[in-house]
């Protein structure tokens, strides 16, 4: 479909959509509800349109009763929501502009060899990890429902009769309209697990294996190489194993991540292998199988009449009903027969699954063994019975504290704490060379519950690897890591458990740490131990870089230039020590948590920087963009991979001098971070940012199962990422994306021709500098300055509120100036023009969303503490998330 036709039909959908809903709303609540939408509609277009302020808007709601505030509120949440489905809608039909066969291509034009590209894809590791997000608990009816409305506009499309889809159109819209968006309490951990799985199920369970199937075809077609059925697309999660400043995690989350997770992926099975043994009607009078196979169908104790003449079927019955044996071992009511043992592992289901492939191969039915069974046998492949790999994540204090403790009780350190780095290092060395137990069962009785909680997660992590293999937790990341003790305290604790091969991960996340990185890896490779602790790992260090908490901490330009730099002192160390360096990316949605186009993100990479393998999380709305249908996880996985395997094999840096334009970035990067500390270290920033966004709010309002900050602090540095970075866009700053950028970039190019023609040159040139400008153009379109002036307005301190707002919007202008110069744009949007008709769709959508949550904050600060006044507020939060999409 051309771009022209595409964005003509989103806008007819939209139409539709909208004038179903607006039946709905006249129907249930009544016309003058509706004419009241229907006015602030209105109003918000004249708003758009320069023809109102938005204080007209505001003024609307100002002292109107709130049920009627509360359902115009819900009615623009729902336009958004709508304006998400026809959207998604036209992403699933329009052509992809990356592709596993359009990189192959670009591969062999390069003149990369085949024996080069096999290399990397046998070793590749490509893993999208999902976290949970507190603006994203949407429940499963609302899915379901939006799923619904989704098929009815593409039976609309292909000629269904307007008026039948019209009518159930209005009733499941009516049904969606008196469903709940969100729950009414917090949403629990078991509760984002389930969301979680929820995409496996939509799109993951079949389009992950699908790639990892397509990965091997192509690499056949276009290099005449058949490479070993293995997985190089990975998923992972952070649901339930994350305890970074969540109390609420556990060893029993922890347990209910993995076993979910298991029995999720066990049905999957079971259902295929249902499929399967209806399809496999092959009949012995007609065809022939292999011995293996008869003895395979022998043991499948199938002994109806119906099927003595049909090997493969009864051969599937018997594994079915193994598999059902897995799924009934892990608590399911499922009835199977005695006789059938639970699988020891996905090894020996593929081994079964394996005589049946060869079984048809050996008889030229081939073309049976490459449909299901095939998608069968690849997912086993790629999913074993652990689905994703769960990863433990905790932040370096943490642990040892923990450890302090555990010490202290066992009797060989009274105070870990106070030692220095070196004794330390000698003391968690000497444990990790010793089998002896730190740990006894009388022991723990006393431990604080903090301890107690830690080691029950470790343990049910040892569990999970025995009952669902080693991958279901492999990953321990290690945030706030700086020092080499840091990494070793909790192998100490893992080895306790069983677990010496797990992955250790540091986090870099502040400026600091970024810059320490290279060094303390420096340090910690200099110890056989973990010098033969990476050995059993494949020769693989993984390393976590921290999106959010480098902005937090230097601003958007300088952690961006941070996180680059430390990338090129840890590609050059690696060279150096032989060792195979994995980057995880913790990114989130927002671009001022390092968001943007997955693709264009790992081609921004130094080169060097990924070697076939990267992990990146996923969060919030982008998750349910990317992995809510088929047909769109399969675009999202493919440049994901595609982008992998172009950066690892082909110039993703094809810069003149690297060392000018790594000289220039510095410059600027500290520039920037200069104009950011003016702003963060003002004395009345902390109250600008607390009271002129709706933080507090977020933290209150059962937005998410973990609370705002990671302790009872006012300091920036202790809260949490997301309530940062969803603060700011919620007022429509977005000051994480952007601010500090247009001050540097004006300060060292003043009015030097020359400089802005090599700014200019180095965004042609250079996709990391293209990236980082991209992006804030991105989010800077989703600004609204405007209303940030509102937002000022509930600042207490009226000096402090036009100060600071000045400064931002100063800079804000400053920095569009800057950008428009360096790309020769006429606009932010030029490079974007989906983007540019979203806005434009969403914007009298947006205002009303703000103009409401402005009112109610004014409220619910002066004392307003009605139910519905709190969950108003919680309706506008969500459905600003839900319109700007990469909120958080």
């Amino acid at each position: 479909m051309s771009q022209a036709a595409g964005s003509e039909q989103v806008r007819e959908d939209i139409r539709l959509l909208g004038r179903v809903l607006g039946r709905v709303l006249a129907q249930q609540e009544g016309e003058d509800v509706f004419e009241l939408v229907e006015s602030t509609r209105r109003m918000a277009f004249d708003v758009a349109h320069g023809d109102a302020k938005a204080e007209d808007l505001v003024a609307i709601f100002r002292d109107l009763d709130i049920n009627k505030v509360n359902l115009v509120a819900r009615a623009f949440s729902y336009f958004a929501l709508i304006a998400n489905l026809a959207e998604d809608l036209e992403d699933e039909s329009a052509d992809a502009p990356v592709s596993l066969r359009k990189t192959f291509a670009k591969l062999k034009a390069e003149g990369v060899g085949a024996s080069e590209v096999a290399a990397v894809v046998r070793n590749a590791h490509v893993a999208p990890v999902l976290t949970a997000h507190p603006t994203e608990t949407r429940r499963r009816t609302i899915f379901d429902t939006q799923t619904r409305i989704k098929e009815l506009l593409k039976e609309w499309h292909r000629g269904a009769d307007l008026a039948d889809i019209e009518r159930e159109m209005y009733l499941r819209m009516t049904l969606l309209w008196q469903t709940a968006l969100i729950r009414i309490a917090r949403p629990t951990l078991e509760d984002e697990v389930d969301v979680g799985l929820r995409y496996y199920k939509l799109s993951l369970l079949e389009q992950v294996p699908a790639l990892n199937r397509a990965i091997r075809h192509n690499m056949r077609e276009t290099f005449g190489l058949q490479l070993p059925d293995a997985p190089v697309v990975r998923p992972g999660s952070w649901i339930g194993g994350d305890h970074d400043g969540n109390p609420y995690v556990n060893g029993s989350t922890l347990t209910y991540a993995t076993r979910k997770a298991a029995k999720t992926v066990l049905r999957f099975y079971e259902a295929q292998l249902g499929e399967l043994e209806r399809e496999l009607s092959l009949s012995d009078r007609y065809s022939s199988c292999s011995q293996e196979l008869l003895t395979l169908a022998q043991a499948g104790r199938n002994d109806w009449e119906s099927r003595v003449d049909e090997p493969y079927r009864r051969a599937l019955y018997g594994i079915r009903n193994r598999v059902r044996a897995n799924v009934a071992a892990l608590g399911e009511k499922k009835t199977t027969r005695a006789e059938f043992a639970p699988y020891s592992g996905p090894e020996e289901l593929k081994r079964d699954l394996d005589v049946i492939d060869r079984s048809l191969r050996q008889f030229n039915d081939d073309v049976i063994a490459d449909d299901r069974l095939a998608r069968l046998r690849s997912a086993v492949t790629t999913f074993g019975f652990h689905l994703y790999t769960l990863d433990l994540r905790q932040n370096s204090q943490s642990y040892e504290e923990v450890l302090a403790e555990v010490f202290a009780a066992a009797g060989l350190c009274a105070d870990y704490a106070s030692l220095t780095e070196a004794d330390k290092v000698e003391l968690l060395l000497s444990e990790l060379h010793t089998n002896r137990p730190l740990l006894f069962p009388d022991a723990e009785q006393d431990f604080s519950p903090n301890t107690a909680k830690e080691l029950g997660i470790f343990r049910a992590a040892a569990q999970a690897v025995r009952s669902f293999g080693p991958e279901s937790v492999s990953h321990c990341i290690i945030s706030m890591t700086g020092t080499v003790s840091d990494i070793l305290e909790p192998m100490v604790l893992l080895k306790e458990v069983g677990l010496r091969d797990v992955d250790m991960v540091p986090l870099f996340e502040t400026i600091e740490d970024l810059q320490a990185g290279a060094g303390i890896l420096k340090q910690l490779w200099s110890l056989p131990l973990y010098r033969e602790h990476l050995r059993r790992r494949g020769n693989v260090q993984e390393v976590m870089l921290g999106y959010s908490d480098s902005n937090k901490d230097g601003g958007y330009l300088q952690a961006n230039w941070a996180l680059y730099d430390a990338e090129l002192s840890l590609v050059e160390l690696c060279a150096e020590h032989g060792v195979e360096l994995r980057l995880a990316h913790g990114r989130g949605g927002a671009v001022g948590r390092g968001g943007g186009p997955t693709y264009d993100a790992i081609l921004a990479q130094p080169q060097g920087a990924v070697t076939g393998s990267v992990r990146i999380t996923e969060q919030g709305e982008v998750i349910s963009a990317k992995y809510g249908a088929p047909e769109t996880a399969r675009r999202h996985l493919e440049a994901f991979v595609s982008g992998a395997l172009e950066a690892s094999l082909l110039d993703t840096e094809p810069i003149a001098d690297p060392e000018r334009a790594y000289a220039i970035m510095r410059e600027l990067a500290g520039l920037s971070g200069q104009r950011y500390a003016q702003l963060i270290q003002d004395p009345g920033f902390i109250a600008y940012f607390t009271q002129s966004t709706p933080l507090h709010e977020i933290g209150e309002l059962n937005l998410g199962s973990r609370p705002a900050a990671r302790r009872q602090t006012t300091a920036i540095t202790d809260l949490r990422a997301i309530p940062w970075v969803l603060s700011w866009s919620q007022s429509r700053t977005n000051v994480p994306g952007w601010f500090g950028v247009g001050s540097a970039v004006s300060t060292w190019a003043g009015e030097d021709a020359s400089r802005w023609e090599e700014l200019a040159g180095l965004y042609r040139d250079w996709p990391f500098f293209r990236s980082v400008l991209s992006n804030m153009a991105q989010v800077m379109a989703k600004a609204e300055i405007s209303l940030a002036r509102l937002y000022a307005n509930l600042v207490d301190d009226a000096a402090v509120a036009d100060r600071i707002y000045n400064l931002i919007a100063e800079e804000f202008a400053l920095t569009k100036q800057a950008y428009l110069r360096i790309t020769g744009n006429a606009d932010l949007v030029s490079e974007n023009q989906r983007q540019a008709r979203s806005l434009r769709r969403r914007y009298p959508y947006l205002l009303p969303l703000n103009a409401i949550q402005l009112e109610l904050l004014r409220r619910y600060r002066a004392g307003d503490d009605q139910f519905l006044v709190s969950k108003t507020i919680q309706v506008t939060m969500n459905g600003l998330a839900t319109a700007l999409r990469n909120a958080g």
